[in-house]
Parts: C-alpha cells; structure tokens; sequence
C-alpha cells in the first residue's frame, strides 16, 4: 500500500513540474514573438502618404512666400533659375496656391501631361478637360518646373541671362513662348518688386543690395543682324539660340516674311 502510494506522490510531482516548465516556456515566446513585431513594425502606405500630402496653411501671397520660397532656392542652387521668377511665376500660375490644380494636383506651375507617365488631373484650361500633371508633393513641382525649363531647347537661351537679373528673365520667358499673355513679363517683374522676392535670389549669391541696385541699372545689350539671301527666321533663330517667336516679337514681325537688307534685333 505505501509503495503505491509513493508511486502516485512521484507521477504528480513529476506532472506538475512538467507543465509548468510547459507554461514558462510557452509564455517566453510569446513575449519574444510580441517584442519582434513591436521592433520591426515600419510605417504604412497610408500612413506614408498622410505625411507627403500635409500642406502648409495658405491665407495670403505672404503665406505662399513662407511657405514656398526655400524649394525655390534649392533649384536656383541646382539649376541656375531665378528663385525670384520660380516663386513669382508659382503665385501667378497657382493663384497663390488656391488654385484646382495646386489644391488637388500640388501642380503649381500648370505643366500638362505631355509625355508624363505618373498621376493625372483633368482640368480645363485652353480646352475643356486637358490633362495636366499630379504630384504627391509640392517639391516635386517645383523640381519639375525647373526640369521642363532646362530640358527644353526653346528655353536655353534664358541660361545666357544674368541669373540675378529678374527682369531680363522675365522678358525672356514671354519671348522663349512659355506665355501668350503679352503682360506675363510686366507680371512677373511687378510681384518680384511688390513682395522684393529678388532678396531670395540674393540670400543665394550672396548679393548685397549695392551690387543688386547696379545689376539692374546694367543696360542690355541686343544684337543686330542684317538680313542675306537664303535667310529665314528659323535659320536665323537656330543660329543665335533663340526662337522664331522671340524673332518676331523683338521685330514687331507678323507673319514670317523677312526682306534681304533688314535689321534684326537679337536679344
């Protein structure tokens, strides 16, 4: 009798330690399991996507200004642009940042599809429903603006230009056929002087107002050609760089007709 009653006390003291090493073990893992997750746990797409699109507040043009300026500095700094003629051109073409496509599309400059391959946004524009490009962020509007300017040929003529002289980039924008609009350039030069965005191209040169004042005092000088035989305007315009349109509107020239003889300003 006593040596089944030993028997018994042995096979419980055994199970009793056999399942709780097994409740120990079990419990170990799951810690383990849990402290792996919490480590290794990465931010979602939505949670990505949240972050790209938060938006400073907008009220005025000065809030744009804040807001805006320092991508506009950054391109001056990687692509020679004036960061003056990027903010201003912004404003003008987003409405301050009111606009559809720069609320919906973070396009502030309203550069169409074209050959873009990324997101879109129907908008009507010179026609009903044009396609124009989507970014995720604003930054990356501005870095396409600066990309459609210095990839474009009818542009390159701009890069000549004193980047410190707004006023000439301006005038060469509406020549190079960025804008129909004939006062684009008098709108431009009027929001860099209302709101002295040319201190932004400044803080970039290191330019202090005294150089600044003679910059813009500087006359520019304009080439003059003179009309041969065989010479057309584009053949003239390939030669200095330049346009057939800025050709014609330098010239005050309707059509295309050109006469053997006659003076053409070159700017």
């Amino acid at each position: 009798m006593r040596h089944l009653f030993f028997i018994i006390l042995l096979s419980f003291l055994v199970c009793s330690c056999g399942s709780k090493k097994s409740v120990i073990t079990k419990k170990t893992k799951r810690e383990q399991t849990k402290q792996v997750k919490v480590d290794e746990k990465q931010p979602t797409t939505k949670e990505v996507e949240t972050t790209a699109e938060v938006k400073p507040i907008i009220n005025s043009t000065e809030d744009y200004i804040k807001a805006y300026a320092g991508f506009a500095q950054k391109e001056m700094t990687l692509y020679n642009i004036p960061a003056s003629i990027t903010i201003a051109q912004g404003i003008l073409e987003s409405a301050s940042g009111k606009g559809r496509l720069s609320v919906e599309a973070n396009n502030h400059f309203g550069i169409k599809c074209h050959t873009w391959t990324g997101a879109k946004i129907y908008h009507d524009d010179d026609e009903k429903g044009e396609c124009f490009r989507k970014y995720n962020n604003a930054k990356y509007s501005f870095r396409d603006h600066s990309l459609f300017l210095t990839s474009r040929k009818r542009y390159a003529s701009l890069f000549d230009l004193d980047v410190s002289n707004y006023k000439a980039w301006a005038r060469g924008l509406r020549a190079a056929g960025y804008a129909t609009d004939r006062t684009y350039p008098d709108k431009l030069i009027s929001l860099i002087e209302r709101y002295k965005l040319y201190k932004y191209d400044d803080e970039v040169l290191g330019t202090s107002p005294a150089k600044r004042k003679f910059v813009e005092s500087k006359p520019v000088r304009n080439k003059e050609y003179v009309v041969v035989k065989g010479d057309t305007l584009y053949s003239i315009s390939k030669r200095y760089n330049t346009t057939v349109e800025a050709l014609k509107t330098a010239n005050n020239i309707k059509g295309t007709s050109i006469a053997i003889g006659q003076v053409l300003i070159i700017k």
